[in-house]
């Protein structure tokens, strides 16, 4: 109780959230201490179990992914913006180009940039001549850091963005699932939502953790500061770079944070281009040409490529695309709330292919220069010094540029560069969880939490490096990931579904019972529009109001015209009804009804004061419908007189169309057919 009362005061935190995912990673820490055989051996065989029965599944969703992008991107979905219609870009393309440029960048990129094509180099994946083997491992490479990843965050930021800015829902996990769970996403269910999310994020951030300091350390090694990258120098590296990280949270200098992370793109951006003019230039200009072809060209293919054909490729899909994709899902909240906050006003076209296009050419680039670069020196230059140390990836980056001029220099500008992405990584990393864990995104988290962020990764990452080292954290990883991808695939549902319901609702006009409206009978109208119509309402407008309008126009076809009219009464159906039928004998009759339709509302509109005419969860309106189908519309603003009209006119073009395309629309049904 004491507890309880302690975070509602003295925080920010949701305690369910909170206190369930502090208490799973309190076990985990638990187990391994103790434990830690049992522990890895358990571990091993969830591991296991994922790469035999789920491999498949985390190819297939990271695809379906992609594929819902481009297809929301490519309909009418594409024009919906991500805010209000009049709601104009709040950064400018070139400034968030420039952003989803940095967002591209990371700890991940500074540390297999070179690692990654060196590795499939020299593995099973790689087959032919040198040329051959460095084109294949390029494009695994693309294949990996390339538009799937993105489409991974893609997704998320898209989901927060538009319920953020469209629907001005919090802009949280839980706000994407509206559709499906309208209130409930305040409840149980999104406390749900929320644990999966901050879970999977945490063991994502505590990953790339160990990444940056093993690379770090590696680093430091090389640079002659410090003799050894022990386990030791590790820890004081994570401890280091994650105070510094707190302390900037702390402070808020969200100015200063944003000049570090400017600086270090373009510290990146240089150390990139000196790599692309002191080595193999042209060479390296015309393999990104054939890099970006082969990796369109062969992307379908690899989208949905699980190697059950291939089983001496097994382990490494395992190793390395499996681990990838439970990789991508585990950050995607963090990269997509990033995204999704500098993405407001921008339509869903341009959105999806921004993120999309820009990351993905880039991480080409990035791979292309590194990569072909390695290779090629390795080949030519190393004779194979540097493949022989692709079982110590963080080293490679330092070892590979011995090889070029300014080693010491460029050494120094990549240790910095790897430093501060590690701490704007922690630094958002820390935003980011304290975003998922609060029971109100408003709310300002105080300074204790973020310590406490900083303190909880800084000790299960030391903790899971001591047990097992980076494997171990991958693996944690790729067990969280697995439900956390699944519950994406359900908020791409509820993504499409709102996205359906914005294009009915925006592109719909006036109600056809409104077309006839004057400003004779307002007040009559503006009741019937304030006044809930319950159950024996609806029956009494069928009954007093339809059934008699419907009566003296049949009364008139007949007697006047000859024709063979129907009135029939429906009352003891489900949904009772009224239908006016014209028969006819070489094509369908011509049938104008009028259903009594129950339509529920959710609890908040039933609350809210301010809609006066919703009183209750359920309401019965009068709807039409007709023989060919079409969609119906509410007619009980109608008269008797405009009742009539609109039969009418509905009768007048099935006559109209009769000669042309309602020859085959209105042919014999199979009722004619019987008689």
């Amino acid at each position: 109780m004491i507890i309880k009362t302690f975070l509602q005061d003295k925080s920010s935190f949701n305690p369910i959230v909170t206190g369930i995912t502090l208490l799973l990673v309190v076990l985990l820490v638990i187990f391994t201490l103790l434990l830690p055989e049992q522990f890895q051996a358990i571990l091993d065989i969830a591991k296991a179990g994922i790469f035999k029965n789920f491999s498949w599944f985390y190819i297939v969703i990271c695809s379906i992914f992609l594929f819902f992008l481009i297809f929301t991107a490519l309909s009418d979905f594409g024009n919906i913006k991500l805010g209000a219609d009049e709601e104009t870009p709040e950064f400018g393309f070139l400034s968030w180009m420039a952003m989803l440029f940095a967002a591209g960048m990371g700890v991940g990129l500074m540390f297999f940039g070179v690692a990654e094509p060196l590795s499939h180099f020299n593995s099973t994946i790689s087959i032919g001549s040198p040329e051959q083997k460095t084109q294949q491992a390029l494009l695994h490479t693309a294949f990996h850091w390339g538009i799937h990843a993105w489409a991974v965050y893609g997704v998320i930021s898209l989901a927060l963005a538009y319920f953020g800015f469209r629907y001005k829902l919090p802009l949280a996990l839980r706000s994407c699932f509206y559709p499906l769970l309208k209130d409930k996403i305040h409840g149980k269910m999104g406390d749900t939502i929320d644990i999966m999310a901050l879970v999977a994020t945490l063991f994502g951030i505590i990953t790339t953790l160990g990444f940056g300091s093993a690379q770090l350390g590696s680093g430091l090694v090389e640079m002659g500061w410090v003799s050894e990258n022990s386990f030791t120098l590790q820890i004081v590296v994570i401890v280091t770079v994650m105070s510094l990280a707190v302390g900037s949270a702390i402070s808020g200098v969200g100015k200063g944070v944003k000049i570090l992370s400017e600086t270090n793109l373009i510290l990146a951006i240089c150390l990139l281009l000196f790599v692309l003019f002191t080595g193999p230039t042209l060479y390296l200009l015309g393999a990104f040409s054939d890099n970006i072809g082969i990796y369109f060209s062969n992307l379908v293919n690899l989208s949905f490529k699980t190697y059950i054909y291939e089983p001496q490729n097994t382990e490494w899909f395992n190793g390395w695309t499996v681990l990838y994709w439970a990789w991508w899902c585990s950050w995607a909240p963090f990269v997509g709330l990033f995204i999704a906050r500098i993405s407001k006003g921008r339509s869903i076209r341009e959105f999806v292919f921004g993120v999309l296009a820009i990351p993905t050419i880039f991480s080409i680039l990035w791979f292309t220069v590194f990569g072909n670069s390695a290779v090629w020196l390795d080949t030519h230059v190393a004779n194979g010094a540097l493949s022989a140390l692709t079982g110590s990836p963080e080293i490679l980056l330092f070892r590979f540029l011995d090889y070029l001029p300014l080693s010491t220099v460029t050494s120094f500008a990549a240790l910095l560069s790897i430093a501060l992405f590690f701490i704007t990584s922690a630094d958002s990393g820390i935003y980011v969880l304290n975003n998922i864990a609060s029971r109100d995104k408003s709310l300002a988290s105080p300074a204790w939490q973020t310590i406490m962020w900083g303190v909880l990764m800084s000790v299960v990452a030391i903790t899971l490096l001591a047990s097992g080292g980076i494997g171990t954290l991958q693996t944690v990883t790729l067990i969280t990931a697995l439900p956390f991808a699944l519950l994406m695939f359900i908020m791409c549902v509820s993504l499409f579904l709102a996205l359906n319901a914005d294009k009915k609702y925006f592109s719909s006009s006036f109600t056809e019972s409104s077309a006839t409206w004057t400003g004779e009978k307002w007040r009559e109208r503006l009741n019937a529009m304030l006044n809930q119509k319950d159950e024996q309402a609806t029956l009494a407008f069928l009954k007093t109001t339809a059934l008699p309008a419907m009566s003296e126009l049949r009364q008139e076809l007949v007697n006047k015209y000859g024709l063979n009219v129907d009135v029939d009464t429906l009352f003891d159906e489900e949904e009772p009804a009224i239908e006016f039928i014209i028969h006819q004998n070489s094509v369908r009759d011509f049938k104008y009804g009028i259903r009594s339709v129950r339509r529920e509302y959710i609890e908040s509109l039933v609350q809210d004061e301010h809609l006066p005419h919703i009183q209750s969860n359920e309401s019965y309106q009068p709807l039409t419908y007709f023989f060919d189908g079409r969609t119906g519309y509410e007619v009980h603003y109608m008269t008797h007189n405009e009742l009539i009209s609109d039969i009418l006119k509905h009768y007048e073009r099935y006559l109209s169309l009769m000669g042309d395309v309602g020859q085959q629309i209105m042919a014999h049904d199979e009722t004619h057919l019987a008689e």
